[in-house]
């Protein structure tokens, strides 16, 4: 998708939403990570739409991500998810990755849900926990903001201070207290990929204070945070960082994590959205 396209391919792309979802539109935007699609099974009343019918989105091509929105209502609220979604190692742009909550935000979600599958840098976490994101170290090299377009639809300099909402982490904290499901807070850092980080870069990151590591997310939160949407990240803890506690991680080895934790998953997010 050309730079200059931007805000007319998100024009065609909300006509074409707006089409498909008739009187629907959502409160709150969900972006479903590696192995926890699932959850969109859950969604009352669903309408699905394929990215590919959707003008400006890519095809989400990594492994068990669907490609597809799912609308409906979860937890009390009216949802629009992302089935899986689009990373910078497929050879999308910043700004292609940041297309979806771009258009999240249009069709009216003021928050947004930013779920994945993360290493644990933190040598005190476990494989299997849940991690509520409390910042983000965007070492992807890349920012959706760059360029004339996307600092036509907001400020182009905008505060990343409390990138992710602390009311909404507060509640993340406490609907997992109620439900008995442990859960850490950390600092989330993004990797470009597709290759996992070597041991050399694992120190580096918890040097300056990360504790857990992925391919996804900075770029969604930067895009949602300039169009002023509140933000909630959460991930699973899939596997150890490469180099701690000897790990070398694998991509089957995160989705075995996955369905071990789909449960608890589907428990704590439906339990947040009922609090919102």
């Amino acid at each position: 998708m050309a730079l200059e396209n931007l805000r007319g391919t998100l024009d065609e792309a909300q006509a074409v939403m707006e089409e498909c979802l008739g009187a629907f539109r959502p409160e709150v935007g969900l972006i479903l990570g590696s192995g926890l699609g699932p959850l969109a099974e859950r969604i009352a009343d669903p309408v699905f739409v394929p990215f590919g019918e959707v003008p400006g989105m890519g095809v989400s091509t990594a492994n068990r991500h669907v490609g597809r929105f799912v609308a409906g209502m979860l937890g009390g609220k009216r949802v629009l998810a992302m089935q899986g979604r689009l990373h910078g190692y497929e050879g999308y742009t910043a700004q292609e990755v940041a297309f979806p909550v771009w258009l999240m935000a249009r069709l009216g979600a003021g928050t947004l849900i930013t779920t994945n599958a993360a290493g644990a840098i933190n040598e005190s976490y476990r494989v299997g926990d849940f991690c509520i994101m409390t910042d983000q170290l965007n070492f992807t090299g890349r920012n959706p903001i760059t360029g004339t377009e996307p600092a036509a639809m907001a400020p182009r300099f905008f505060s990343m201070l409390d990138a992710y909402d602390p009311a909404l982490r507060q509640l993340a904290r406490q609907t997992a207290e109620a439900l008995a499901i442990p859960v850490q807070e950390g600092v989330y850092l993004g990797l470009l990929g597709p290759s996992f980080e070597t041991p050399a870069e694992i120190q580096m990151f918890r040097s300056w204070g990360a504790d857990t590591v992925a391919m996804s997310v900075c770029e969604e939160v930067i895009a949602a945070r300039h169009v002023g949407m509140r933000v909630l990240g959460i991930s699973l803890v899939s596997n150890m960082a490469c180099g701690v506690e000897g790990a070398s991680p694998s991509d089957e080895e995160v989705h075995e994590v996955a369905q071990t934790r789909e449960a608890d998953f589907c428990r704590l997010i439906e339990g947040v959205l009922l609090k919102i």
